[in-house]
């Protein structure tokens, strides 16, 4: 185990960087954490060294990236090594859990790899950042309407290599949304409507899971959108409220 400080390296193995040194302090914290997690003892129980969990690895195909060096790293406890594989190797996992599925300890390095991320989100770590920042768009759409997708998405110009295909898009999606039997989903602007109360009610529940807490260490524009968003929905809910006392 590597002790005073070590560099904080922005491709892995490198030994030459620019970049400041992370304290012993700081690695021994964010191990503390990933060990601390709920799931930790649950998703590693020892390691054979075997490989084959990254046999069968589909990301260990295509990327730098091995199950087995995972497990290895927080078994062996290499505070150095867990450090630098959050600032690029983790993010190369698909979460398809066949590592889980094969390893003969019954370790999930599929889970592992989650716990760590939710560890470089509570670090703010840039690699997290950089990830998770082309889906702010995607995250701003489900936070105001509940929804990922809008039927009115769907148009000839956004996909213009469907070929003959293309006359579906041409489709009146309005009349035939309509004649869908449930009525939520009369509308265009999003897939479905989703009802007020179970909008506030989700916030809630990101609020005192501290999702909006990560959110805000990852993203503090996207954070000041979301509770703008929110507040406005709130305020909506509250007047219909009243108007049903009246």
């Amino acid at each position: 185990m590597t002790s005073g400080v070590v560099s904080e390296r922005t491709a892995i193995g490198d030994p030459v960087s620019n970049a400041p040194v992370v304290a012993y302090e700081k690695l021994e914290e964010v191990f503390e954490d990933i060990r601390a997690h709920p799931l930790f003892d649950h998703e590693l129980h020892g390691c054979l060294n075997c490989g084959i969990c990254t046999a069968t690895c589909p990301s260990a195909h295509y990327y730098d990236y091995s199950p087995r060096e995972i497990v290895q790293l927080l078994w062996t406890e290499n505070l150095e090594g867990v450090y630098d594989a959050m600032h690029e190797k983790i993010w190369s996992c698909a979460q398809c859990y066949t590592c889980a599925a094969r390893c003969p300890f019954e370790n999930s390095p599929g889970g592992l790899v989650m716990i760590m991320r939710e560890v470089a989100i509570k670090h703010g770590m840039q690699s997290a950042k950089d990830v998770l920042r082309p889906f702010s768009r995607v995250l701003l759409k489900v936070i105001s309407t509940g929804n990922q997708l809008a039927p009115n998405m769907i148009t000839r110009e956004a996909f213009p290599d469907w070929g003959p295909n293309v006359a579906k898009v041409d489709a009146p999606l309005n009349i035939l949304r309509k004649a869908i039997p449930v009525p939520t989903m009369h509308t265009m602007d999003t897939a479905w409507e989703v009802n007020l109360k179970t909008s506030v009610e989700l916030y809630t529940i990101w609020e005192e899971t501290g999702v909006l807490d990560q959110l805000e260490t990852i993203d503090e524009n996207l954070f000041d959108v979301v509770s703008d968003v929110m507040d406005e929905k709130r305020d909506e809910y509250n007047e219909w409220l009243e108007e049903q006392q009246e």
